[in-house]
């Protein structure tokens, strides 16, 4: 089936559980007065670990959503997408009354899925033998579980997608949940990311590959994009949960319409499993392509929610594909990375980060790059350090890059 150019995609529905709060509102409110959701690992013992501290989530209850049988079945991952979707189809209004439920996707991916669930079953395989292993310890812990029981539970018997893609799979999985919407596959596609690492063999896992930051007595100053003083990233976890809808058909239920989805783009570095190229060249593609994608110029964009994570390498790559990209609108466009307040929630990263950029475009305000202090070398555009800004907004770019060397771009317009 061919993309139909009259068909177009908004955000209708939006839900989200992460250290900033654990619903949309909460979340929000955080990110505009640029609080910080790190905290000490208070649900393991880090007495041997480099780093001692992430964003975890704080006072999480799946009451009401979940049933406590269910989610003994199942990893943390799944049960934290299972929460967000519920506030986000409810927020759409599709939680009991959906149109035609053959007509509803569901596009719900992560990085790295189940790894606290494999890693405790592999240690009850060792302590107790294999007769021991949960029969729910395959379909507990897969990727596509997150994807499969939010169809389930509501009965979208649309396509049901689980797009793994490391960091990058929140924004993938609402791109290609807008794509299914313009080719007519589905009138409502229910994306996002969800991510459950803040675990022992998560954190000793990234500070294996020195990525984490050890800034131990500092944590809430730990993430701090572009900053000379950055030491690697935070692990969090969380999910985010857009409800996405073909234009007209949310116009004629009268569903909330927070903004319109324009552009998608995607590329690979080809370059590195971990690091991208200094030039940021794989990420300038992305743009590019989501920008063609839109009908837009550089110039027509007001703001950036950056991918950059509080990494030396991917920081100031990802500051010279905007450079690249954009050109002489580099200059005038506002860049920040709310990474700085969350942490990297990997591939829930992209999720959350797609529902703070429909806020930010809905509501004009730019969230602000917090712990920028000292600016790097080459890390010379408008950053928006510490404080939220006011300003019109008429088309937001998000971006996700992730380990394998791959990026996507989203654009998200006011409407």
């Amino acid at each position: 089936m061919s993309r139909s150019k009259s068909r177009r995609v908004v955000v209708t529905g939006m839900g989200m559980v992460s250290p900033m709060g654990n619903d949309t509102k909460s979340n929000w409110a955080g990110i505009v007065a640029g609080a910080s959701g790190i905290s000490n690992v208070d649900t393991f013992d880090t007495t041997n670990y480099a780093t001692k501290f992430g964003g975890q989530l704080k006072d999480f209850s799946y009451d009401g959503i979940v049933d406590p049988k269910d989610a003994r079945k199942v990893d943390p991952f799944i049960i934290y997408a299972l929460v967000a979707a519920d506030e986000a189809v409810k927020d759409a209004g599709i939680a009991t009354q959906v149109p035609n439920p053959n007509r509803v996707s569901t596009y719900i991916g992560s990085g790295i899925g189940g790894l606290y669930g494999i890693h405790k079953t592999s240690q009850t395989l060792t302590a107790k033998g294999p007769t021991r292993v949960s029969p729910f310890f395959v379909p507990g812990n897969i990727i596509n579980m997150a994807a499969g029981m939010v169809s389930i539970k509501y009965g979208f018997s649309g396509p049901s997608v689980a797009i793994a893609t490391a960091c990058t799979s929140g924004t993938h999985s609402i791109g290609m949940g807008y794509r299914s919407i313009l080719y007519g596959d589905c009138d409502i596609a229910v994306t996002g990311g969800c991510e459950g690492m803040v675990s022992e063999i998560s954190l000793a896992g990234f500070i294996s590959v020195r990525a984490l930051s050890k800034r131990n007595d500092e944590p809430q100053k730990a993430s701090r994009p572009w900053d000379k003083d950055r030491d690697g990233f935070v692990l969090s976890e969380g999910a985010g949960v857009l409800v996405l809808e073909e234009y007209e058909h949310a116009k004629k239920r009268s569903a909330p319409i927070y903004a319109e989805v324009t552009g998608f783009g995607m590329s690979s570095d080809a370059h590195h499993i971990t690091s991208p190229p200094e030039d940021g060249s794989g990420a300038v593609l992305a743009i590019e392509n989501a920008l063609q994608d839109a009908s837009l110029n550089p110039s027509d964009i007001q703001y950036i929610n950056a991918h950059s994570t509080s990494t030396s390498v991917g920081d100031l790559a990802e500051i010279n594909s905007i450079k690249k990209a954009f050109g002489s609108a580099s200059k005038s466009v506002a860049v920040s990375s709310t990474k700085s307040m969350t942490g990297h929630l990997l591939g829930a990263a992209g999720a959350i980060e797609g529902i703070y950029s429909t806020l930010a475009t809905k509501e004009g305000i730019i969230p602000p790059t917090i712990n920028l202090d000292n600016p790097d070398a080459g890390c010379d555009l408008d950053l928006v350090p510490h404080q939220a800004r006011e300003k019109k907004i008429n088309h937001t770019l998000s971006n996700s890059f992730g380990f394998g060397g791959t990026n996507a771009s989203l654009i998200l317009s006011h409407i």
